[in-house]
């Protein structure tokens, strides 16, 4: 008999099938509201500092993700020191959807439609759990730090202010 195959987006079922540790989180997503993680953090009850979004960046003609608290914004600069760069600017949005596979507002590190260098702020090890956008508007998981990385390939660095 055939084993069927996980169920969710792609972020949900590459965790699945790499054993990583999670846990979904789902909620509504009220569509007048533009502050995606904040919303996030809101509806899943936990301090905003442990929710991290994902945004895309423009690194000398290559994207890069970068993911932060929710409370803060990407340093463009230290984004672009961190992956060896000299100039970085926010990546067009719709570029960025075709690149990763997801809509933004629910743009997920986790199994993009291309492998991009991923940088994870550094204070996500101040928690034992983060939230990251599960693949969709209304949709998060939580996971240790160190697994976002392994399953990224990504590193830490001080990318957020």
């Amino acid at each position: 008999m055939a084993r069927k195959a996980p169920a969710g987006t792609p972020a949900v079922i590459a965790l699945t099938q790499a054993g990583i540790p999670h846990t979904l989180h789902a909620y509504t997503h009220d569509p007048r509201v533009t502050n995606y993680g904040l919303e996030a953090a809101e509806a899943l009850g936990v301090e905003p500092e442990a929710v991290f979004k994902t945004l895309l960046a423009d690194v000398d003609g290559r994207l890069v993700v970068g993911i932060v608290p929710v409370t803060g914004q990407l340093d463009l600069k230290a984004l672009a020191r961190a992956v060896g760069g000299s100039k970085a600017a926010m990546a067009d949005p719709a570029a960025a959807q075709r690149a990763t596979g997801y809509v933004v507002g629910g743009i997920s590190p986790i199994a993009q439609v291309r492998s991009h260098p991923t940088v994870l702020d550094e204070t996500a090890i101040l928690h034992e759990t983060i939230y990251v956008s599960g693949g969709r508007r209304g949709l998060d998981i939580g996971l240790r730090p160190d697994d976002l990385l392994m399953l990224t390939d990504g590193t830490y660095a001080a990318i957020g202010r």
